[in-house]
């Protein structure tokens, strides 16, 4: 799986599941020094009185004596609320759907996570995400997973690519059923222990009592498109496009029969829009983002890297409030600067060009290329490639063209279902996640 030529630390993010439970013992299997470390994110109890964390790093410190390796807990729950909680409660204060497994990714697991090991000595860290890594000229590349529906590179979207450097993914390969028989073989107490789903700081928690208790709700009328009042609902920030369950309309007079679903937010005038029947309002063409994450980013850094795992690194320190933030930021703005990967398409290049759209003139992207160069994004270039915008979702092609201030115009194929603003559009050509963006507009 992995070269280990010589006694290397690795430290594994161990969850108390059978992902990173398998990857600890894959990695010891390989002859990797293994250090299990638990990160506590949320400490708050549920409705009743039961800490979940506590329970998973139980879980944590049986499957580490069972492997035989050491183990460590760390409260990175300050940072959490900082960087991840007050962002989700944000998004939806201002009326769109957030989701904080993303940022949680870019902003705990690939960054004070990366501080932490390196106190303990890793020359690498591992995760149980199911993605792999491509190392070449110099660059990380993303990769989907064997298991195409565990694939988890959508939630990687915004780590910078330069945080990948000492980063091992070992479920690549593997079917989500190997990893279970792999635990189950090594007598791993986990091996049969459901998959966690939700968020973590909510967990079996009733999500609108959760919600209200740190935003005040604001309850407003139901309407038709056609602006006739259907019922009440409870906030706006309690719904999601496309939703059908909770709207509780029934009993308007000349109301068509069948289910009601929603299809848009008024949020300056408290309106929510629904349908009944007719989805057309819920489909979009386009949407316009912020400022994407394109993986890899060629010669840019990673600051928080550099400070962290680099042998000849200088002592940066990484306690500052609100650091891994703006290191990441940094990285993205020196996104226009850097320069192009060999083998990109450059019309400065000796290379051939790929091919291109003749109806658009955009440019097809080349599989076996480094996506994205410094050319597309200066000239502002327009491309073609494939794109989620949502984790349970089949590719969609799509033409990407780049803005003025940064920013994205992504235009589909055909018409898309229940596009959400808040959510991310995530980039890919063949098996490689080119990276992502927040969609902020749709159209």
């Amino acid at each position: 799986m992995f070269l280990n030529s010589r006694k290397q630390t690795v430290v594994v993010g161990m969850s108390g599941g059978v992902d990173s439970a398998a990857a600890a013992l894959l990695l010891k299997e390989e002859g990797y020094n293994v250090v299990g470390l638990f990160m506590r994110n949320w400490e708050e109890e549920d409705e009743n009185g039961v800490c979940a964390a506590a329970a998973d790093f139980e879980d944590v410190k049986a499957v580490c004596g069972t492997i035989g390796i050491p183990y460590y807990s760390v409260n990175f729950s300050k940072e959490y609320r900082e960087n991840v909680f007050s962002y989700f409660l944000a998004e939806y204060k201002a009326g769109r759907t957030p989701n904080p497994d993303v940022l949680c990714n870019r902003e705990i697991k690939f960054g004070p996570f990366l501080a932490y090991a390196r106190g303990l000595g890793a020359d690498f860290i591992a995760t149980g995400h199911y993605c792999g890594l491509e190392k070449r000229d110099g660059n990380n590349y993303l990769l989907k997973a064997a298991d195409k529906s565990k694939d988890q590179t959508y939630f990687l979207n915004q780590v910078p690519a330069a945080c990948f450097d000492r980063v091992l993914f070992p479920l690549a390969e593997l079917q989500k059923s190997e990893v279970r028989g792999r635990a189950a073989a090594a007598r791993l107490p986990v091996a049969d222990k459901k998959d966690s789903t939700g968020l973590c700081f909510i967990g079996e928690r009733d999500f609108k009592r959760f919600l209200s208790g740190f935003l005040p709700a604001q309850p407003g009328a139901i309407k038709t498109m056609k602006g006739q009042e259907v019922g009440r609902h409870d906030g706006l920030m309690y719904y999601t496009l496309g939703q059908r369950r909770g709207l509780n309309i029934g009993g308007v007079k000349d109301l068509p029969e069948g289910r009601w679903f929603v299809v848009n937010k008024d949020l300056e005038r408290n309106i929510l829009y629904v349908s009944c029947g007719d989805e057309g309002p819920l489909y979009s063409r386009g949407v316009t983002t912020g400022k994407p994450n394109w993986i890899p980013l060629f010669n840019a850094q990673c600051t928080m890297h550099n400070a962290q795992l680099e042998d000849d690194d200088k002592g940066q320190g990484t306690s500052d409030k609100g650091q891994v933030k703006d290191k990441t930021e940094t990285v993205n703005r020196q996104l226009s600067t850097v320069n192009c990967a060999k083998g990109c398409y450059s019309e400065r290049s000796e290379e051939s060009p790929p091919d291109r759209d003749e109806t658009d003139n955009c440019l097809l992207l080349p599989v076996c290329a480094a996506p994205i160069s410094s050319d597309i994004v200066e000239r502002r270039l327009a491309f073609k490639c494939a794109a989620k915008f949502r984790y349970r979702q089949e590719e969609q092609g799509v033409t990407v063209r780049i803005l003025a201030g940064g920013g994205l115009r992504v235009d589909f194929d055909g018409p898309q279902r229940a596009v959400t603003p808040g959510q991310y559009v995530v980039f890919y050509q063949g098996r490689y996640c080119l990276g992502g963006a927040p969609i902020e507009t749709t159209e």
